[in-house]
């Protein structure tokens, strides 16, 4: 163990990529998680220089090759291309490993051009889709034959997993739903107390949380995990956001093991959600198309530059609507349209269309000012300059290749207020009003070119929207919307701000200071990749997209641009597959280039771009760190680390992510082997607590969720409680465990038992109260209480403590209506919590008081300089520990300083530093006496138990 203090060590490095890179190799913050960091393969050595006929890149922890480039070998002509593409991987089983094609691979998509046959197969493992399992397979057919030219992909070989479901699909939904509630609460302070899920801030009805059930699905770790796949929609009742949670339940055991967002944003800031379908109004224009000539109108863009727009003659009205028929016409007879959502709030959009809405309209067919300041000129005007621009240099009709509807929907609020984001909801573009700085986010052409990319690459490569496959997604997405734009405009690829993305946006910045990204940044490189769980950016989608998309940029302003577009956009659909990396794409982009016989000259410029960006074989190299670790590798999610009495305890799964989550413990101080306290008995092991003598953590299993106990020293495992439904965050102290168990609908109790009887206790029995938020220490407990007045008409929140020896409540902290409180920490003379009073604050209040409810002392405020944004507390003797998210200042502020860090704070407040310097994430601190404080930090992209005896102060 090295000395506290001392001078980071030298990197360590990192194996390299997996068999499920990129979207699912990772093991920061999940198990199948997407993240940077492999499972520990072994790298591969790197592929040689040139392709060579017949080249064959293996793959990892599977026997199919990744990349199979330079092959002319027959196919049978005479069959469909899917049953030839199926036929040609039977027929080389040596080389692809692949026991039976025509079982075990599903046909998703042909795409057909020019004689070329790319044929996209879905893996499926005992009649189950495996996440991310799907092969490529690319073809020519001219003249009456067909030959193979190469193939690509992820097929996982070693999936022996039994494919029978023992949770069924209503359990699986309350789980996922459950889960998506505890990481919602995790990032923001004080929910444990605050209103429930039905209402918002101002006491109206808003929607909850809903889940479906979308089938069986393997995650491809290890031997394979059977999972419910549940889609989680609704709307964060704190923030008014909408949610749509992609969450994978363990179909064994019950436990979340992969979650995400599905939400493809422009902004990391801001969510939305899908929708079902597009409206009968548009259905309607689109049937009329064929025989609509269209009209030729105008409008001004936000910008000020006077544009074309395609129109139609609404037949009812007589006036001229945001409908375009030319462009499909020859096609699919569908249409582009542009529809006012206007005074619509974000979560409207979340699973059906808005009810009631028109596209833009206007009496002459110059739309006005109205049509500008909404931002509707410009959807409409964008919309069709980035069809053109697909089918003019890719020949792709419309974002699926087949001639689509193209919807838009501008002006949308949230709850009435701004909203400075756009997104791809999976069938249309969704615009947001802005705010006093930030146009309508349809103002800036490669705003729209980027949302409508999300919907090509959905249409093709189906990149995993997390960690590094979600990043390559947002990197194709900056790469061709900035493309559409420096091709519309004119601008020259050495023009200074030309690789800036959203510089249109804001109302009164100049074009650098308002751009959200810029692609020419050539800081950004892998040595600035950021190791972060899923909750955060989905695993970093926009933080690490730049790495990517800026070694793109750099190709398209070393070549002709034209030919850059061309290579990346046939590396995108006829190449990568959904868990691709950020190495994969290097060899996806330079197979497509061998493939389009580029120069020499142009292929090493293809090489060199991504060398320069750091992204070559094994690149993944850990950062230096100041931390100590105890534990390594974990590759968990969703579950915390628990100390005290010198001990830590925490979860971990096998090296691959495969096997349940077990419990394990070990000192503080880093001497001793880690011993295993849990059962290996299939159920998932997680969010342990100690206090030295005890661990105490819960048991998810098929049919229920147990607290468990048991004693460092050895001996039987107790179950204290068993319920549906999570009951952490847990404390234990001596004989009493306490535990916040959940209700019905969404209510929270703080309960305590006793390890020697195990009768559960709540410490407020009243209808109409919740309780949460629970930590103990000296026989006392500390929680929040929310009261919502039945009996006397009155709303309070509370801080509490109740006292186990004397059975006495005490009033620390009382205030009227909702505000945010918690969570708690208590120690032997204080407890500590934290508020915010009042919703509008920009930060969190950290707040301490005596344990008789004397001498309340803000240690930091809510407000003015040096005020935090924390979301998570535990404290000690001698201090208290938080999480902080720095401020975001700014669209593309988004980076490693504002990720969450920790802060110590000394118990009066007057002393306050960084806890570890550490680069990355740091998340569920747990302090273990004096100032010492173990977490998991995500800094090497995998998730280590690190540990710090001191604080590290300032960080440069």
């Amino acid at each position: 163990m090295r000395r506290p203090g001392a001078r980071p060590g030298r990197p360590r490095a990192l194996a390299a990529q997996s068999g499920i890179t990129g979207a699912a190799a990772l093991i920061s913050a999940a198990a199948l998680v997407v993240s940077a960091a492999p499972a520990g393969a072994a790298a591969p050595p790197p592929p040689p220089p040139g392709p060579g006929p017949g080249e064959v890149i293996p793959g990892q922890r599977t026997e199919t090759p990744v990349l199979v480039t330079g092959i002319r070998e027959g196919a049978d002509a005479a069959v469909s291309a899917a049953d030839a593409a199926r036929g040609h991987l039977a027929e080389k089983k040596d080389r692809y490993r692949i026991a039976a094609p025509a079982r075990d691979l599903k046909p998703v998509r042909t795409t057909a051009a020019g004689g070329t046959e790319t044929v996209r197969l879905q893996q499926k493992h005992r009649g189950v889709d495996v996440l991310g399992g799907q092969y490529v397979v690319r073809m020519e057919s001219k003249g009456g034959k067909r030959v193979v030219t190469g193939t690509s992909g992820k097929y996982f070989t070693g999936l022996t997993a039994d494919t029978t479901p023992e949770v069924d699909g209503a359990l699986a939904v309350e789980r996922a739903v459950d889960a998506t509630e505890d990481r919602l609460r995790a990032q923001r302070p004080g929910s444990g107390s605050g209103k429930g899920a039905e209402e918002d801030r101002e006491g109206t009805a808003v929607r909850p949380l809903t889940g479906t059930d979308r089938g069986l699905v393997v995650l491809p770790k290890g031997p394979g995990v059977l999972t419910r796949h549940v889609t989680v929609r609704g709307t964060d009742p704190a923030t008014g956001a909408p949610v749509l949670q992609e969450v994978y339940v363990d179909a064994k055991a019950g436990y979340p093991v992969l979650q995400y967002s599905g939400i493809k944003t422009f902004r990391t800031a801001g969510q939305a959600a899908g929708t079902t379908g597009a409206p009968a109004a548009a259905a309607r224009g689109a049937r009329a198309a064929a025989d609509d000539p269209g009209v030729k109108g105008s409008g001004v863009t936000l910008g000020g530059r006077t544009v074309g727009l395609d129109l139609a003659r609404d037949e009812a009205g007589g006036a001229y609507v945001m409908r375009d028929h030319s462009r499909m016409r020859d096609s699919s007879k569908n249409v582009l349209a542009t529809w006012d959502a206007r005074g619509r709030s974000v979560w409207e959009t979340s699973g059906a269309w808005p009810e009631g809405i028109k596209e833009f309209a206007s009496p002459a067919p110059a739309f006005g000012k109205e049509a500008t300041d909404a931002g509707a000129v410009d959807a409409h005007w964008a919309a069709g300059k980035v069809y053109d621009y697909y089918k003019k240099v890719h020949g792709r009709d419309s974002l699926d290749g087949r001639g689509m509807t193209l919807n838009s929907l501008v002006g949308v609020t949230a709850f009435g207020g701004t909203y400075a984001n756009a997104f791809w909801d999976g069938s249309k573009m969704v615009y947001g009003i802005g705010d006093a700085e930030y146009r309508p986010f349809s103002a800036s052409l490669d705003v729209v070119g980027h949302e409508m990319t999300h919907g090509v690459v959905e249409n093709s490569a189906e990149l995993v929207y997390a960690g590094q496959s979600g990043a390559l997604n947002e990197a194709l997405a900056d790469y061709f919307g900035n493309a559409v734009k420096t091709d519309a405009f004119g601008i020259a690829m050495d023009n200074p701000d030309a690789g800036l993305l959203g510089d249109g946006l804001c109302r009164t910045k100049g074009p650098r200071e308002c751009a959200v990204r810029d692609l020419n940044d050539g800081r950004n490189t892998s040595k600035s990749f950021l190791g972060v769980g899923f909750a955060t950016d989905n695993g970093g989608v926009h933080l690490n997209s730049t790495i990517f998309s800026g070694a793109l940029w750099d190709l398209r302003e070393d070549i002709d641009r034209t030919l850059a577009d061309r290579i990346v956009y046939k590396a995108l659909t006829e190449y990568m597959t959904p868990l691709d990396g950020f190495t994969e794409g290097r060899a996806a982009v330079l197979a497509a280039a061998r493939d389009l016989k580029v120069s020499d000259r142009e292929l090493r410029s293809v090489e060199r771009s991504f060398n320069a960006h750091g992204i070559v074989p094994g690149w993944e190299l850990a950062l230096g760190v100041d931390s100590d670790q105890l534990f390594g590798r974990v590759n968990t999610d969703g579950s915390r680390v628990g100390a005290g009495g010198g001990w830590w305890a925490a979860s971990k799964s096998n090296e691959t992510g495969a096997e349940p989550y077990s419990v394990w413990a070990g000192r503080t101080d880093g001497t001793g082997a880690p011993k295993l306290i849990s059962p290996n008995d299939g159920r998932y092991h997680v969010n342990p607590v100690t206090d030295g003598r005890t661990v105490v953590w819960e048991a998810y299993g098929r049919r229920s969720v147990e607290v468990l106990a048991r004693p460092l020293a050895g001996g039987p495992v107790k179950s204290l409680r068993s319920l549906r439904r999570s009951m952490a965050p847990l404390g234990v102290e001596g004989d009493v465990v306490v535990m916040e168990t959940k209700g019905r609908t969404v209510s929270r109790y703080v309960e305590y038992v006793r390890l020697s009887d195990r009768i559960p206790v709540q410490v407020v029995d009243k209808p109409g109260v919740t309780t949460a938020s629970p930590s103990i220490s000296h026989g006392r407990i500390a929680y929040t209480r929310l009261d919502r007045g039945w009996d006397t008409g009155e709303r309070t929140s509370t801080v509490e403590v109740f006292d186990l020896a004397t059975g006495r409540t005490t009033v620390v902290q009382k205030l009227g209506g909702y505000p945010a409180l918690g969570p708690t920490g208590i120690s032997g003379n204080s407890v500590y919590w934290l508020a915010k009073d009042d919703p509008e604050a920009p930060r969190t209040a950290i707040r301490r008081a005596g344990l008789d409810g004397t001498g309340l002392t803000e240690i930091s405020p809510a407000t003015g300089p040096g005020a935090v944004d924390a979301a998570d507390l535990t404290a000690s003797e001698d201090a208290v520990t938080v999480a902080v998210a720095a401020p975001v200042t700014g669209p593309g502020a988004f980076d490693n300083a504002t990720l969450t860090k920790l802060w110590q704070f000394s118990a009066d407040g007057k002393q306050k530093g960084r806890v570890s310097c550490n680069r990355g994430e740091q998340l569920s601190a747990a302090a273990t006496g004096a100032r010492q404080v173990v977490w998991i930090d995500s800094t090497t992209g995998y998730s280590d138990v690190v540990t710090r005896t001191r604080p590290a102060g300032t960080c440069g």
